[in-house]
């Protein structure tokens, strides 16, 4: 154990798949864990045939939306169709300190390997499940992925303009923060329990109750008999507040939260004659008259370059930004600075940037990553160390059909 790597020593089982699991355990495995993800042929992660792929390459160890969720892992394959694939699964979690999995309610049951089940073999262990709508109640059996659940949960009608239709987050955003996000904490939580007292727990995160708490304020405010309505991009006391575009056709975001931050913008940008209307005298006034403030800026940003003043914006204090394209994301001196990107070699991909944590651990250099595994390629090293298998004894269940 290190201080870059609190978690080294910590085994991890990892049935998760897909997103929001899958970045639980990519956060452990950063942390120093060993992550063993158990996957299979006879029905492969759905991320493992999901684009970007490399020109003129299309297979399962091909996808960089896979890499980038499971770098460092190692990859066993077992078909658990196979009978004997239960009593090999038992074994590894016998062994091992975290089991994580976002199957749907009652997979792992049936396969024997509930938390009750996992636990008669190992009463340490700290089981993780993330079910779309929880273990219990008449939608514990729904499925769905992360824009299904922003949509049942609210966020896909607070991300509107008023009087158009919802536009959604753009990607699976309940996916890539709030479940994992949440799961992590109390996964971490619990481990921390166990290292001190030996102790197993069972944590269960409903992906639908984690994404509410993003529209917590709407909840409250419904609560109590209030009309939620969508707002775009206006946020209460900010004015103007939006994504303009600029001259060069980037786009860049303000939010000016008070008379500072309006005098501070309005020297940046030269002070135009409509930022002397009495209209906008008052951040209250600003906010009264939001739709014609922002046309004026609007219109004033179109014939400006974004690289000209976004700098001297923040530098003058105000809360501004650009908005980044993904090459953009790639050379942002602040992502930079940090370390956050670090390249990667994939045998099949070749070199790919992969993402570190969002937080750093001790002063020293990050940890080096190492690429994602290729299915199944650490399946022998597994079967014949952890398993305590024979090479003959590995190839003849190989050959029957379980590691597949």
């Amino acid at each position: 154990m290190t201080a870059s790597k609190p978690l080294a020593g910590l085994r991890v089982l990892d049935f998760a798949w897909i997103g929001a699991g899958a970045l639980v355990t990519k956060a452990l495995g950063e942390l120093g864990a060993e992550v063993i993800r158990i996957e299979s042929r006879a029905r492969p992660d759905n991320l493992r045939q999901s684009p970007p792929f490399p020109p003129g390459v299309r297979n399962l160890d091909a996808s960089g939306y896979f890499a980038s969720r499971n770098p460092g892992k190692k990859s066993v394959a077992l078909n658990m169709k196979h009978p004997g694939a239960r009593a090999i699964a038992m074994t590894l979690a016998e062994q091992s300190d975290v089991f994580a999995s976002n199957f749907r309610t009652g997979v792992l049951e049936r396969w024997g390997m509930g938390y009750d089940d996992v636990r008669e073999v190992n009463s340490r262990i700290v089981y993780l499940t993330m079910p779309m709508q929880g273990r219990e109640g008449p939608h514990r059996n729904y499925v769905g992925f992360g824009s299904t659940i922003a949509a049942l949960a609210g966020l896909v009608h607070t991300t509107a303009v008023p009087g158009r239709a919802p536009i959604g987050t753009g990607t699976h955003y309940p996916d890539h923060v709030p479940n994992p996000g949440h799961a992590l904490v109390a996964l971490l939580a619990a481990i921390y329990h166990q290292q001190r007292t030996g102790e197993g727990q069972y944590v269960e995160l409903s992906q639908l109750e984690s994404t509410v708490n993003v529209v917590g304020h709407g909840i409250l405010q419904s609560s109590i008999g209030g009309d939620v309505r969508p707002s775009g991009n206006r946020l209460p006391g900010c004015a103007p507040r939006g994504v303009y575009r600029c001259a060069s056709g980037e786009w860049l975001a303000i939010s000016c939260r008070s008379d500072h931050h309006w005098d501070a913008m309005a020297k940046e940008l030269g002070r135009p004659e409509w930022l002397t209307d009495s209209k906008f005298a008052t951040v209250y006034d600003r906010i009264e008259h939001a739709d014609q403030l922002d046309a004026e800026l609007a219109a004033t940003l179109e014939s400006v370059s974004r690289s000209a003043v976004v700098d001297k914006l923040v530098a003058a204090g105000v809360p501004a930004g650009p908005v980044n394209s993904a090459k953009d994301m790639l050379n942002d001196p602040h992502l930079v600075e940090r370390e956050f990107w670090q390249p990667v070699q994939h045998r099949v991909i070749g070199e790919i940037p992969m993402s570190h944590l969002p937080f750093r651990i001790g002063s020293g250099p990050r940890p080096t990553m190492t690429p994602p595994p290729l299915l199944g390629e650490h399946t022998r090293e597994v079967a014949t160390t952890l398993l305590g298998m024979t090479d003959g004894q590995y190839e003849e269940l190989a050959a029957d059909g379980l590691f597949y």
